[in-house]
């Protein structure tokens, strides 16, 4: 199924609504320029494949709308997710022209991409970019690690509130605040989908989810819309240091 291209609206970069948390977020207005020149945009369906693994990449691209899954497939054929890419993020390895992973749309997705060549050129001419990069890849690394911590030593329960805070901290900072009080969100992921991340039974993710709800944790508008009356509250389910670090 070949991409759609007209599926989100397209604007300038000044206007971006992940401006200032993308790779661009310190360019200032003549570097925004050179990177409006190299880019262009692509929208992809829920489920549908933006890249699989190996699959040669002729351009890096930055989540605008939507959430993408990285997964990776064994010889065996089971699939495994191991990352899901929200708004600002980035998809692609600049000096690699590969894919690592199969890299599949949950929701209706909108990517601002750009040429490769040209921006591997501009993280050498361009210092706020590839420092912004770096920055983001060592984020990046923050939460490969607290997604270590998730699988190997969390309860579901801890598992389900960790992912539920995940998605609340990134919605917030995407927003320039931070999480508290009263919190509301879009959850990204089918039930099904939260197992497969989670390594959780599709029973027992709903099972931890209605346990939460019963206990005042959090509510329910719908299938996917999360009301968090307290995210301290939803923090404590966690089983995290409340001296830890926030991804």
């Amino acid at each position: 199924m070949p991409h759609r291209q007209h599926a989100f609206p397209q604007v300038d970069c000044a206007q971006c609504p992940i401006r200032h948390r993308a790779v661009c977020a310190r360019c200032e207005t003549d570097e925004l320029e050179q990177l409006e020149a190299i880019k262009y945009y692509r929208s992809y369906e829920a489920g549908q494949t933006i890249v699989w693994a190996g699959d040669k990449m002729d351009f890096v691209a930055s989540v605008v709308h939507g959430v993408a899954a990285l997964s990776q497939t064994m010889e065996d054929g089971r699939r495994q997710m191991v990352g899901l890419l929200l708004p600002s993020d980035f998809i692609g390895r600049p000096n690699r022209d590969r894919a690592s992973y199969d890299v599949t749309a949950t929701t209706d997705v909108q990517l601002c991409c750009f040429r490769r060549m040209p921006f591997q050129e501009m993280l050498i001419t361009t210092p706020s970019v590839s420092q912004r990069l770096l920055e983001m890849t060592l984020d990046e690394l923050d939460a490969a690690r607290e997604w270590m911590l998730l699988l190997g030593r969390k309860t579901a329960r801890e598992k389900i509130a960790s992912f539920l805070s995940i998605i609340a901290r990134r919605n917030a900072t995407l927003q320039a605040k931070r999480p508290s009080g009263h919190v509301a969100f879009e959850l990204p992921l089918t039930r099904e989908a939260m197992a497969d991340y989670l390594g959780l039974t599709l029973e027992t993710v709903s099972r931890q989810m209605s346990s939460l709800k019963k206990d005042g944790v959090i509510a329910l508008e719908d299938k996917r819309r999360i009301i968090v009356p307290d995210f301290d509250a939803l923090m404590h389910e966690t089983g995290d240091d409340a001296d830890g670090g926030v991804y």
